[in-house]
């Protein structure tokens, strides 16, 4: 089904520096809005129901699963995570850009099942900068940074499934692209007569 907003789909290798371009987007684009996974975990924080995340039981979590309910699911840290088809569906009705952000194997089923998402990879100057990201991180161990840096080498391998590449070696450059993908994206023609239908019918263009 069309709907009148836009799904963008990011995936990046770990350090790349995803969140942090999605997070400055939303920042500067009130129409763009941060898809809402499911979890299993509780909350931390001041994590609130329906804004970081939707908090369910496993029970829950099994039932939408058996109804399908999910466009992607994993186990990440004992817990599970998923992103629910209806909730995309419904922010996407309501005229809103929706983005998301997901590894290389959630973006691409998730271009299967909306034909019209947008699939964006992040891409780090070189392999060198991106070990040199992860260390200055200080989040991870020498061996754990070993394994990113082979998981990014497979990840970075399917860059060619993506409609847009980001080569992240400037932080406001690549912010600068990532917004004009999205601004791009929104003055095409089907999306344009997806979101402006009423104009279109108006102007008696089918």
């Amino acid at each position: 089904m069309d709907y009148p907003g836009n799904l963008f789909v990011v995936a990046a290798p770990s350090g790349a520096g995803k969140s942090s371009l999605v997070k400055a987007l939303l920042e500067l684009d009130a129409r763009v809005q941060p898809s809402v996974s499911h979890t299993t975990r509780a909350p931390r924080g001041q994590e609130k129901h329906g804004r970081e995340y939707f908090f369910v039981s496993e029970q829950e979590f099994d039932a939408m699963v058996a109804a399908n309910g999910f466009v992607e699911w994993a186990h990440v840290h004992n817990h599970r995570y998923g992103t629910s088809k209806k909730a995309i569906e419904e922010r996407m009705a309501q005229g809103a850009d929706v983005i998301l952000e997901i590894d290389y194997q959630g973006a691409i089923q998730i271009k299967r099942i909306f034909a019209n998402a947008i699939s964006i990879f992040i891409l780090p100057p070189s392999w060198e900068e991106l070990r040199s990201r992860l260390e200055r991180r200080g989040e991870d161990s020498a061996a754990v940074i070993d394994v990113r840096m082979k998981n990014a080498a497979i990840e970075v391998s399917q860059v060619d499934k993506f409609d847009f590449v980001i080569i992240n070696e400037l932080f406001d450059r690549a912010l600068f692209d990532l917004k004009a993908i999205v601004h791009s994206q929104r003055l095409k023609f089907a999306a344009q007569r997806r979101a402006r239908a009423e104009t279109f019918k108006a102007l008696l263009i089918p």
